[in-house]
């Protein structure tokens, strides 16, 4: 199988390892010259016909897997981008479509939300991926949109994304997170079997609140816990219904 990563960055770099280590092909793209590597060996810069950069042989896969962000100052190129990657998508005929997508689409309703929740965006970056996700959804090619949470691992240690700080809200509110390398077994998955469903969140079914999973992620650093304030203002808890995969990263061990 030949998979071509568009948007080979912190995941993109973690699936094609382990893609790689099952013997599959696999071809990663960066828009930086500066970034191309084993990794990331084609340079691709999608905007329009006229102004992109790519070379067509990244096309050539049997997977696109497509995993570049909303990137902040760029936001009204976002979707642009998405429109002409679907246009390559048909004009090279790839046989299945892979799109990264965020539980972030669901807003902070105040419930438990899964695939059938409509999604309610708050930012303006979930509101450009819920417009991505429906022109993916009206396509007439076989295509696969993948929630992920937030996602933690190797270079984003969750111990210090709060470590010291005092007088933190929301401390009562579930957190709704996944560890990258069951991101990447959810991903490898379902690229290698068929599913019948069409929009997957991908979430640790775990679900501490914020106030024991970042004390106890900044503990298990070495790190000054922080202290949060015993509120639960926003939140939700994101759920599967679809995700056939058996979690190995339990969050508060």
């Amino acid at each position: 199988m030949t998979v071509s990563i568009l948007g080979c960055g912190w995941f993109g770099a973690a699936l094609s390892k382990a893609l790689r280590d099952q013997g599959h092909a696999v071809k990663g793209s960066t828009t930086s010259g500066d970034k191309l590597d084993s990794n990331r060996s084609h340079l691709i810069k999608l905007t329009s016909a006229e102004d992109s950069v790519y070379n067509p042989v990244f096309f050539d896969c049997d997977i696109v897997v497509i995993a570049n962000n909303v990137r902040m100052n760029d936001e009204a190129a976002y979707l642009q981008r998405i429109n002409f990657t679907i246009e390559l998508i048909k004009r090279f005929n790839i046989p299945k479509v892979l799109f990264i997508s965020s539980t972030s689409i669901y807003g902070e309703p105040g419930t438990t939300v899964d695939e059938t929740t409509p999604p309610q965006p708050g930012t303006l970056s979930a509101k450009l991926l819920v417009q991505a996700e429906q022109l993916f959804q009206t396509a007439s090619f076989n295509w696969t949109v993948l929630r992920f949470a937030g996602l933690i691992g190797p270079g984003r240690d969750p111990g210090r994304f709060f470590a010291g700080k005092s007088s933190i809200p929301n401390g009562l509110a579930p957190v709704n997170l996944l560890h990258v390398d069951d991101a990447v077994g959810i991903a490898v998955r379902l690229m290698t079997t068929a599913s019948h469903h069409k929009v997957i969140n991908a979430v640790s079914p775990d679900h501490p609140s914020r106030m024991d999973f970042y004390r106890t992620a900044a503990k298990r650093s070495g790190l000054e816990p922080p202290d949060f304030i015993a509120t639960c203002i926003q939140w939700k808890i994101v759920n599967s219904r679809y995700t056939d995969y058996k979690y190995t990263h339990n969050l508060l061990s």
